[in-house]
């Protein structure tokens, strides 16, 4: 089994393209998608229902029209909205794509600010709005030809992603210096979440994680609830979760095994958690998902 990644590392597209447009669908292909960050710029289109995405730590709401706009190691997640259901496009593209940073002065000029974060743009774009408008159409036409991406459209797809780029830039401005800031602090918790992600069987300890971040247990705590909307041991007990339910669909391994993969040494209460989070047995779950 995969564990679900933090730090994506995989290459989106190909080596010589980087781009890619994936279609997702909540609650068909995930329930939901944890925190995580990469090197790719990401554009989200909401084509039908509503979701919840949550980026650095501020949270919205988004429903069919929407606009996620996510600039490179931007720490983003996504999850369903109660019971609702959602469908969106996943537009994921290396600004390498565009312009090679060795080569083209254009870089320095209208991408590298993204990436050291002195300009930002709105993230959350609601439908109607003047942004929202201009990158609409060309959000569709991507995704209209996401299948021959790498095969006929490279020139369109790049076309599409200039006008984006351009309206993107026509749109930012200087990054707030406390923002920044805080950001940069938030970056330093990636630290605690590889850990999670490498050792969330074994106990993990808040001294542990506030050492490896280098912060004060009460600086890291206040700061992890800043960046995840929840205390650290509730979201270890989430992450665990979503292993679990992740293990239980694609794989035959027995219930009891599986929690005790996932970092649960009593049972009960992996059941009991496991009901709170899903609304279903890990059992009821298997059966009903796989």
């Amino acid at each position: 089994m995969n564990n679900t990644l933090l730090h994506e590392t995989k290459i989106h597209g190909t080596i010589d393209f980087p781009y890619i447009v994936y279609h997702g669908k909540i609650p068909d292909f995930i329930h939901s998608y944890p925190l995580h960050w990469h090197d790719e710029a990401e554009i989200i289109y909401i084509t039908k229902g509503c979701l919840k995405i949550t980026v650095w730590s501020n949270t919205y709401e988004v429903q069919q029209g929407d606009i996620i706009i996510l600039m490179p190691h931007t720490i983003h997640s996504i999850e369903q909205i109660d019971s609702h259901c959602a469908e969106y496009f996943n537009i994921v593209f290396n600004f390498s794509v565009l312009e090679k940073s060795e080569e083209n002065s254009l870089y320095d000029k209208y991408l590298k600010h993204f990436l050291t974060h002195e300009k930002s743009v709105n993230c959350c774009e609601r439908k109607g709005s003047e942004l929202n408008t201009h990158l609409t159409p060309l959000l569709l036409s991507l995704i209209e030809h996401r299948r021959e991406s790498y095969t006929t459209c490279e020139y369109l797809v790049k076309s599409n992603l200039f006008m984006i780029m351009h309206h993107l830039n026509q749109a930012c401005i200087n990054a707030d210096k406390n923002e920044v800031l805080l950001q940069a602090n938030y970056s330093k918790l990636k630290a605690a979440l590889y850990h999670i992600q490498n050792s969330y069987a074994q106990n993990i300890t808040i001294k542990e994680m506030a050492d490896l971040c280098g912060f004060s247990e009460s600086h890291f705590m206040k700061l992890f609830k800043e960046l995840t909307g929840m205390s650290f041991t509730a979201y270890l007990v989430n992450y665990r979760l979503e292993l679990s339910a992740k293990q239980l669909l694609e794989t035959e391994q027995k219930i009891i095994n599986i929690a005790a993969n996932c970092g649960f040494n009593n049972h009960s209460y992996f059941t009991r958690s496991f009901q709170k989070k899903y609304g279903l047995t890990p059992a009821k779950y298997r059966r009903t998902f796989s």
